[in-house]
């Protein structure tokens, strides 16, 4: 057989790689036009077209929004965040907001729970001093802890969300480091005293004594009056307690850290808004309890009596 010319080869060639060559040799704009649509131009066709009407053309975002499903405010805002694909909103200012808040944080980790005061209370004053200052010392440190979490988390992900190259990404990077690094600082132990102390053998030991005190106070009237009183005092202390170290507690995280978290969130831009603290929910639970007390323990107490004749 034969050998085939060099020129009937590379003809031959050619034919059979006619897709490729074509492929190949045409212009970026006619590759660009003949390949299917994709997903990923759809989409970023209509979050930049409701980016730029949501100001000037309310009607015209609203029928973006309905195309992409959105049907209350929770989804215009879901649309509006993601439309907004700066992984910064304002770039320049992150670093000062950044250094901000975790000064912010470092004031408040040491000064949260310091030199916490109570009115006198006569020999009760350095007993409830100490609750009040346990109170807020575990919704300071808790605050912290969730706080540390959240900024670390949203560092990571605005960094993860930047183009390579991006300018925000270095700064991004470096604030994540910073709060990873501070982190293990602020997540200690909430609780102001040892953890041992809420073990089972101290647990058990407490909870013997008291058995051994109510056995022996609920065999007469008398008793069973002295303890429901003293029941009533430490359920009610317990509930001013708590109220009184929310109330501290709530002050001196908005007056150290409300508004340097606000202004970092309002720099990263489309983030929410900070975590809240968990002052309001102690409160809330303290107004339970002396609610609870002053109905139940009265009625205990009656129904004992009444029994007990």
């Amino acid at each position: 057989m034969t050998p085939p010319v060099r020129g009937e080869s590379t003809g031959l060639f050619k034919k059979l790689f006619a897709d490729h060559y074509h492929e190949t040799t045409m212009s970026p704009q006619d590759a660009a036009n003949s390949r299917p649509e994709l997903v990923l131009d759809e989409l970023d066709e209509k979050l930049d077209a409701f980016n730029a009407l949501r100001k000037s053309d309310s009607k015209a975002a609203d029928r973006i929004l309905e195309q992409v499903g959105a049907t209350d405010e929770v989804d215009r805002q879901i649309v509006l965040e993601l439309a907004s694909k700066r992984p910064l909103g304002h770039p320049d200012k992150f670093r000062s907001a950044h250094a901000g808040a975790m000064r912010a944080l470092e004031v408040l980790d040491r000064n949260g729970s310091r030199g916490v005061k109570v009115r006198s209370l006569g020999p009760f004053t350095p007993i409830a001093a100490y609750l009040v200052q346990q109170v807020v010392h575990f919704i300071v440190k808790s605050h912290l802890r969730n706080v540390l979490n959240n900024i670390t988390n949203l560092y990571n992900r605005r960094e993860a969300a930047c183009l390579p190259g991006a300018a925000e990404r270095r700064d991004l990077s470096v604030a994540r480091v910073h709060a990873e690094r501070v982190g293990p600082g602020y997540r200690g132990n909430p609780l102001g005293f040892p953890t041992f102390l809420l073990g089972g053998a101290f647990l058990s030991t407490v909870v013997g004594g008291l058995q051994g005190l109510i056995v022996g106070f609920i065999d007469s009237v008398f008793g069973q009056v002295v303890l429901v009183a003293i029941l009533f005092g430490v359920l009610v202390g317990m509930s001013w307690a708590v109220l009184k170290g929310a109330a501290i507690a709530r002050r001196r995280i908005k007056l150290t850290v409300e508004q340097p978290l606000e202004a970092l969130y309002q720099t990263v831009g489309r983030c929410g808004s900070p975590p809240g603290d968990q002052a309001r929910i102690f409160a809330l639970l303290a107004m339970v309890l002396l609610a609870v007390t002053w109905i139940v323990v009265p009625i205990a107490l009656g129904v004992s009596l009444f029994f007990g004749q």
